[in-house]
């Protein structure tokens, strides 16, 4: 007897054919990729429905929403940042929905609100998205956007009376920004507006609303004047692609560009800011390389892969910038060096060894004179200090240690814990492990384990196996409060460090990118098979979930091996690869993935796009996609196209549901009600899939 499909809501398909590269591609679903469309918000409101219907009538459900809610009152906290005499940084507790940021005027001293998130919209979906402090503390500026959009708006907050500056700037998504020493202007960077000047290919045209995503550059702002009269400082003529970022040394003598081109190439250019400096040198220009600076009154910090694919550092003395002047103090080792701060006479290299953090301390010329003990396996993601200070704080978290912040005494060299996230879970009842298995082709990858002590490897347990494998992304152990839902009754979280990522320096990104990106797909479909043929869980008790790149995989999964998983959890997703470069910001990942309009590139990105491997007939395992109307990095469509894709083409009774959610982004800024209600689908999906109780 044939399995019963669920009764989907009614797709019509409307074919567009075209050839690409000799290549006939039909596109049934491309009337879905206009999201303001009537008849396209009429279809997701009808997918949203059934997907809501289905996911209600679920069992356990109020009482995985309970508990979730429980659980996401354990908050998230980030590095404290000194400036001056003041200190700041960002803290969630409880039922809030978005962090505050917080001063102390003295180290020791109380918690003082400076920007309360909450405060500005009823339903939290304002977020605070960046800041930055000036040079003594007295100033801070700072970025809001709505709905999830990561459109940021820059203000500026007086810090002692905590009252707004008049100035605000708009355009400033991810803002990059430096202060001048003398806390009268800042360099910053933002995107054009509508209507705005830029020059593009030699000439100069009003921008449009598509370049508004495009064109970063870097302005300078005296604070009080109009922000529509700032000066431009860099990036005319570059390619509308560039990601610069700006540092300035404290002395406020040499301002730094760092330009960042996809995700394995970086150049970096200097120019002193007294007047007669006309223009940048390029410190580093045209090297398929990463590099990044830190820039002092007297050098130039220089991290960078080049010709040492686990990274090394330079110092450069700015007044002698040339390559042949530079001078190695820190040569590549066998451990990757994923970043480097300097605070006062100390050096730090934060290290990575087997996807798990170190910190090492050096002089400034690069002789190693200790290291920072941390509490066990797990993720320093944030250093901060003075760049004439004589403390560094630091994060830690891993699977079973909540978000915690230390403070290292450079001059007495002892650490102290500064802060940490309160949690009520006995997390003694855990355990992590780093296991390895071979991939496909025969590469070792290493994977985290996390589960109850005591696990019974008999192939009946319930596992979540996820991972991202991209854009030099390292996937290392964190805290993830809603996990122990699942692990407190028996669940195996999956974790592997798969090609793509920066686990292992440079050279394991690029095992991972452009026409080597089936080797990310590979290693992660040999991670299910070895969760399974070493018992941890079988196929029909094996969910994966992963988002953004990590969604993309997810595809891969659904359309490469179908029969390994029970259910999939598709977030934020890439899915149609061979048009992806058309909406958003996706320009901007062609160096990670390549160009569908080149024919080279097209071959290998149609060979594994999931939308264009959706096989008539197949029986696809039970799918959960979930999207965001205010996404400005990955449309929409992607889930809404894959959606009435795989609800016509499989011939399973597992359902394919899109959740597509509004006043919703990629996930950066939403507020934990919303996070809630997100969570208690995922969840309660994923129970009722893997037959797990949630009482």
């Amino acid at each position: 007897m044939e399995p019963r499909k669920p009764a989907y809501p009614t797709t019509e398909p409307r074919p567009v054919v075209e050839k690409l590269h000799g290549v006939t591609i039909a596109d049934p679903y491309r009337w879905l990729e206009d999201g303001d469309q009537a008849e396209v918000k009429a279809w997701t409101e009808r997918q949203n429905a059934f997907t809501k219907t289905f996911l209600d009538n679920l069992p356990g459900r109020s009482s995985i929403h309970r508990q979730l809610s429980k659980l996401l009152e354990i908050g998230r906290i980030s590095v404290a940042q000194p400036a001056g005499s003041r200190y700041f940084y960002t803290k969630r507790t409880g039922t809030q929905n978005q962090a505050i940021l917080y001063v102390r005027d003295q180290l020791n001293g109380p918690d003082r609100v400076l920007i309360d998130p909450n405060t500005l919209e009823v339903d939290g979906t304002i977020a605070l998205d960046w800041w930055y402090p000036s040079e003594d503390g007295s100033l801070i500026a700072y970025g809001l956007s709505q709905g999830g959009s990561e459109e940021s708006v820059l203000h500026v907050r007086d810090v002692a009376s905590a009252k707004d500056l008049p100035d605000t700037i708009e355009s400033t998504r991810a803002a990059s920004l430096a202060w001048t020493p003398d806390n009268k202007g800042f360099y910053y960077t933002r995107y054009p507006r509508v209507g705005e000047k830029l020059l593009d290919g030699g000439r100069i045209r009003p921008a449009t609303k598509d370049d508004t995503n495009y064109f970063r550059h870097v302005y300078f702002h005296i604070l009080g004047d109009d922000p529509a009269r700032d000066r431009k400082v860099f990036g005319d003529g570059r390619d509308k692609e560039d990601w610069p970022n700006v540092d300035l040394s404290p002395d406020g003598r040499w301002l730094a560009v760092t330009v960042e081109k996809g995700w394995s190439k970086s150049e970096v250019y200097l120019r002193k800011t007294t007047p007669e400096a006309e223009k940048f040198v390029p410190l580093v220009e045209g090297v398929e390389a990463l590099f990044s600076a830190i820039v002092r009154n007297d050098a130039i910090y220089l991290r960078t892969n080049q010709g040492a694919p686990r990274y090394r550092v330079f110092k450069v003395n700015p007044e002698t910038p040339e390559k042949e002047q530079w001078r190695e103090i820190i040569s590549e080792g066998e451990d990757v060096l994923d970043g480097i701060g300097v605070v006062s006479d100390t050096l730090i290299g934060l290290y990575m060894v087997n996807a798990s953090s170190r910190l090492r301390l050096f002089d400034l010329a690069g002789k190693q004179k200790g290291q920072i003990e941390l509490p066990t396996l797990g993720t320093v993601s944030g250093l901060g200090g003075k760049w004439n200070g004589s403390e560094l704080f630091y994060d830690f978290s891993s699977f079973t240690v909540p978000p915690s912040v230390y403070r290292y005494d450079l001059r007495k060299q002892t650490s102290e814990l500064w802060q940490r996230v309160q949690a009520d879970i006995d997390t003694s009842l855990y355990e992590v492990r780093q296991v390895k298995y071979l991939s496909k082709d025969g590469t070792p990858i290493t994977m985290f384990l996390a589960h109850k002590k005591g696990l019974q490897r008999d192939g009946q347990n319930p596992a979540l196996l996820t991972g991202y494998g991209g854009f030099n992304v390292s996937e290392t152990p964190f805290f993830g409060a809603s996990l122990f839902l699942f692990l407190e009754r028996g669940g195996v979280l999956a974790l592997p460090n798969l090609r793509g990522g920066g686990e292992y320096g440079e050279a394991w990104h690029q095992a991972g990118m452009l026409e080597r990106k089936q080797n990310v797909f590979d290693d992660f479909q040999a991670a299910a098979r070895w969760l399974i043929a070493e018992k941890y869980t079988r196929p029909e008790r094996l969910a994966i979930m992963g988002g953004s790149n990590g969604g993309l995989l997810m595809g891969a999964m659904v359309t490469q091996c179908p029969e390994l998983f029970r259910a999939v959890v598709c977030q934020v997703p890439l899915l149609d690869m061979v048009r992806y470069h058309k909406f958003r910001i996706a320009r901007l990942w062609i160096p990670e993935y390549g160009d569908p309009d080149s024919a080279e590139d097209f071959k290998w990105l149609h060979a594994y796009s999931p939308y264009h491997n959706v096989k008539p007939g197949k029986a696809y395992p039970a799918m959960l996609i979930t999207a965001a109307e205010s996404d400005t990095r990955v449309d929409p469509l992607h889930a809404r196209k894959m959606t009435a894709l795989l609800q016509a083409a499989t011939s399973s009774d597992q359902p394919i549901m899109l959740r597509l959610e509004t006043k919703a982004g990629h996930g950066a800024g939403k507020p934990r009600a919303k996070v809630l209600d997100e969570l208690t689908d995922t969840w309660t999906f994923l129970f009722w899939a893997l037959g797990m109780q949630a009482d």
